[in-house]
């Protein structure tokens, strides 16, 4: 059963090319001449790869199905990630690939999506905001301001964000993992 594109939800999953995608932001454009179209950004399911794309107004997509389900995340060796399904406590082992950019963000306990498509799990997300804390970075110094700069900062599962001067290490932070940004510091080290 195909949609229109006039059916377009953010979050909304569909079909293109055999591949699954997710809307992330659309819009509707009426130009004073020629045909409506939709302008879209979508961002591939197994890769996390953004594309634009634009679909004439009243085009036929077909919706995929995609269901996600909560696991945790026990441990990584090598190239592989082993999940804990939270229904039925069954351990399964995944290629980190899964995860795309994401994996850099694992660490133990954390809870997990893996996403399904017609019963196959074809990607696995790490939430969209982690509280995570900083294994490594310059220290900070007295005078140093809230604004004005950044440094890199090493969080435990290995990934780098750009952290304003004052951040120290020991220091528990809020983390984008859609953009790989500091959003804030949930509670210092001290």
């Amino acid at each position: 059963m195909a949609i229109d594109t006039s059916d377009f939800k953010t979050g909304m999953s569909i079909y293109l090319d055999g591949e699954v995608f997710t809307v992330v932001e659309f819009q509707h454009v009426k130009p004073g001449k020629g045909g409506a179209f939709v302008r879209t950004k979508l961002r591939k399911l197994k890769t996390g790869q953004n594309i634009e794309k634009t679909f004439r107004a009243g085009e036929r997509i077909e919706p995929a199905y995609v269901e996600r389900k909560k696991m945790q995340f026990l441990y990584a060796q090598g190239d592989e990630v082993t999940l804990m399904d939270l229904d039925d406590y069954d351990q399964v082992a995944y290629s980190k690939e899964m995860f795309g950019g994401g994996a850099k963000y694992l660490i133990e306990g954390m809870e997990v999506s893996a996403v399904t498509v017609d019963g196959n799990v074809v990607a696995l997300e790490v939430p969209n905001f982690v509280e995570l804390r900083v294994v490594e970075t310059d220290p900070a110094f007295k005078g140093d301001t809230v604004s004005g700069g950044s440094k890199p900062a090493t969080l435990e599962g290995g990934a780098v964000v750009a952290v304003p001067f004052h951040i120290g290490v020991g220091d528990l932070l809020k983390v984008d993992t859609r953009t790989d940004t500091y959003l804030e510091r949930v509670k210092s080290a001290e």
